[in-house]
Formats: structure tokens, sequence, C-alpha cells
């Protein structure tokens, strides 16, 4: 069976330059080509999945068949290899001994590090200021992940420089990874920015480690579930490295996504007067001018499906994985070591499965058209055995700050949002003016 090339092949570089120029909308064209369909990254030939039937074979049902990719070969000499970039046995063992520490039980007690992060927030706010609210999220996811993840003095330290240094890291990298080897070795500003903030983060986060070494108690944060944690075969403990690993992966893994969503969803929700107003008064019902539990929660079912929305308009752009033995995908006879591509956001923006695609809409998440998508159509935290292992987390933490903002204020846009593209679409200069309920 042959594959369709896609459009804009050029000599050498393949597609990389039509696939950073034109991003979203270079890759959102590919379905008009097929459910597979060839694209070049830079000399070497890719396939990138359209349909969510393919998708979910990638993901789900051939889990197996599939490593990670070379986006995360790109990533990996820097990040470790910590969760999100292990695969096959090892990816397992680590996910077995990380999963306590994602617990019902455990996301309970994060619930009040997010509760009290996120009122902190707020009340540092003035009546009628204007406050650039991606940046708020930014630094409050931060908060939230480091305080789960450090709960000691020195661990402070380590929050303070994933401030400065997390978003330098997620940034640059998807340009490092997308590009031909050559280019991460050029002297130019991202590089040496990128090189530099790595550079910070390996020294604070291991030095946390050799101080959590020499005191042995359980502090009940993250840190500790993983220093802790031993083989169900062989009771051995992570070693120093693969602890850094993982929190390295904790940080860039649990913090972009969930920073985005905060920043957008208060853009939607300002922007759409009607999903604002059920919003208010799903909260006026549910927590009757009371703070926000984690208790509440279920009750919220509303304010979970603006947070489901955001999640399917503003998901991550790209994801590779890389075929471990030879694998039939759609029709096609794929070899080992063969890269494939899958976009969250193509998927999320097909008309077929979300009507009218860019329009915000929360009731695309009740029940009952739930039941209607197709498996794959919908992966905002991936799926399968490589499914991200803190999406509770992330969801209790978005529909917590919801909830503690809006029981307070009505954030109004002040000028206009720009965009800027990375592996997501990020909001720039998101400028909005808290006003008192």
């Amino acid at each position: 069976m042959s594959v369709p090339v896609a459009p804009g092949r050029l000599p050498f570089l393949g597609h990389t330059l039509p696939l950073l120029r034109k991003r979203f909308e270079f890759t959102t064209n590919l379905r008009d080509q097929g459910d597979l369909v060839e694209v070049h990254l830079g000399p070497m030939r890719t396939f990138f999945v359209t349909s969510p039937q393919l998708m979910h074979q990638v993901l789900v049902t051939d889990a197996t068949k599939f490593h990670k990719g070379r986006m995360f070969d790109k990533f990996r000499p820097f990040v470790g290899n910590g969760l999100v970039m292990s695969s096959g046995a090892f990816h397992l063992r680590q996910r077995r001994m990380m999963q306590p520490a994602f617990h019902r039980d455990r996301i309970a007690g994060y619930a009040n590090t997010m509760i009290r992060a996120t009122r902190e927030l707020v009340e540092s706010w003035r009546p009628g200021e204007v406050r650039q609210v991606e940046e708020d999220m930014q630094g409050l996811a931060i908060t939230i992940v480091g305080e789960a993840l450090f709960s000691t003095e020195i661990g402070k330290r380590a929050i303070d420089e994933a401030r400065r240094s997390i978003f330098v890291i997620i940034k640059n990298g998807i340009v490092r990874a997308l590009s031909p080897g050559f280019v991460e070795k050029l002297p130019i500003p991202a590089n040496r920015e990128f090189d530099a903030a790595i550079a910070r983060m390996r020294a604070i986060v291991h030095e946390v480690i050799a101080s959590r070494r020499a005191d042995t108690a359980d502090h009940g944060d993250l840190l500790s579930t993983l220093m802790l944690a031993r083989d169900a075969e062989t009771g051995e403990p992570m070693t120093d490295q693969q602890v850094f690993d993982e929190v390295i992966t904790l940080l860039t893994a649990g913090i972009e996504t969930t920073a985005l969503a905060l920043a957008w969803i208060f853009h939607e929700i300002a922007a759409n007067p009607e999903v604002e107003q059920r919003v208010l008064t799903e909260l006026d019902e549910v927590l009757a001018g009371r703070p926000v539990t984690f208790d509440d929660l279920p009750k919220l079912t509303y304010v979970g499906q603006v947070a489901n929305e955001v999640l399917r308009k503003y998901p991550l752009w790209l994801l590779m994985r890389r075929a471990a033995e030879e694998v039939d995908l759609g029709g096609v006879r794929l070899p080992p070591g063969t890269e494939v591509i899958i976009s969250p956001h193509a998927m999320h923006h097909d008309p077929a499965h979300f009507a009218d695609p860019e329009r915000f809409d929360p009731d695309r998440w009740t029940p009952d058209h739930v039941r209607r998508l197709p498996k794959g159509a919908f992966v905002p935290f991936g799926g399968g055995i490589h499914q991200c292992i803190g999406n509770h987390f992330a969801l209790t933490e978005i529909v917590i700050a919801v909830a503690t903002v809006c029981a307070r204020y009505r954030l109004v846009p002040d000028r206009p949002v720009r965009t800027k593209f990375t592996n997501a679409v990020y909001p720039v200069g998101l400028l909005m003016k808290a006003v008192p309920r």
C-alpha cells in the first residue's frame, strides 16, 4: 500500500521548514491526504497519523510495539530517562514504583497545597488591578508542583530555580527536537540559554537529593515517595540519577500543560459570557460562598467540562513514537525503527469529531457526547501504558484554581491576547483586570 507524501518537501530539509513555519496549519491539513501521511524531518522519513483509530492503535492497542521516538531522544541527554522519556520494561518498572505517589489519597493531600497556593495568589491581587495572567498561572503551577515535590527548606531553592529555568528548557527544547542535529551545536543564544538552564536545574536537584539521602524521613512529598520506593521484584530503590530524571520529568511535564490550560481557561471563560455565567452559578450552588475542598470536585461537573474543552482546544502539538518491531499500521508494514508522529492538536481539531472545532463549547463533554467519541479522538494526556501518570493531579489543580479564582474575581480582558507557538499554544500578554464579584 502506497502512502502519500505531504506537500512542501524541500531538498535536505524535508518538511522541517513548513512544519515549523506553518505548524498547526501544516499538520491539520494532513488529514486531507489520508489516514497515514509521509513526512520528512530533514532526511528522515516519518509517518504522520491522522485518524483516531490509528492514534488509538499507536497509543493503546499496540503500545508495546512502540518506543518513544526521535523527539524524546533529543531531550533525553538533557532531562534524563524519566517516565516521559523511557520505554519498554524499564518504563513499566518506573511507573509501578511511582504509581503510589498519584493514588487518590495522595492527590487529596496535594489538593490542600493547590487550594492554599491559589488562595495566596488571589489574596495578593488588588481589586481593579490588571494582571498578566499567563505569568500568574506559570508561577502557580510551579509553586504547586514544586511544593508537592519538595517540602523542605532546601526544596524552596529548587522551586525558585524552576521558576527561572523550566520554561526556558521547555520552549527551546522543541526547536532542538524538530531541527537537524547540527542546529543544537550552533553557538546561538537559544542553545546557550537552554544549556545554562539545564545545568542550573541539574545542580540544585542533585543537591536536594543528596540532602534527602542524609535525612531518611518521609516528608509526605513526591520526592520522599520516589526515594522510598522499592522495585517489587528486586527490592532495589531508584538510584540518585533515576530520582533526578523523574524529578525533572515531573517538573517539565507537570508544569507546562497545566499552566497553559489555566491561562487559556480564564481567557475562554471571559470570552464566552454564557460559559462564565454557568461556571459562576455552579460555584455558587455547590460552594455557597465557602472555599472549595477536594470533596467538592465531583459536584463541579460543568467546571470539569470547561477544563476538558480547554484541554481539547489547546493540547500539545506533536509527539513521536518509534516502532520497536514490525507493525501493521493502517495496512502499511512499518519496519522496526520507523518513526511515527502523532498530533493531539490535529486530532482535537478534526471537524469529523468536534464540529466547528475552533469554537469553545464545554457541552461537548456531557456524558452523551463523550460516549459517541471514537477512541483516540481525545488524547490530552496520551493513552495506554504511556498515559500521563499525573493526569488526575492536573485536572484536580485546574478545577481547584478555577473555583478559587472565580469565587472571588471576574477576570476581564484588558486587551487582545497574542499567541506564541512552541509544542503548544502560549498566550502572550494575557492582561486581565481582577474585578471583585
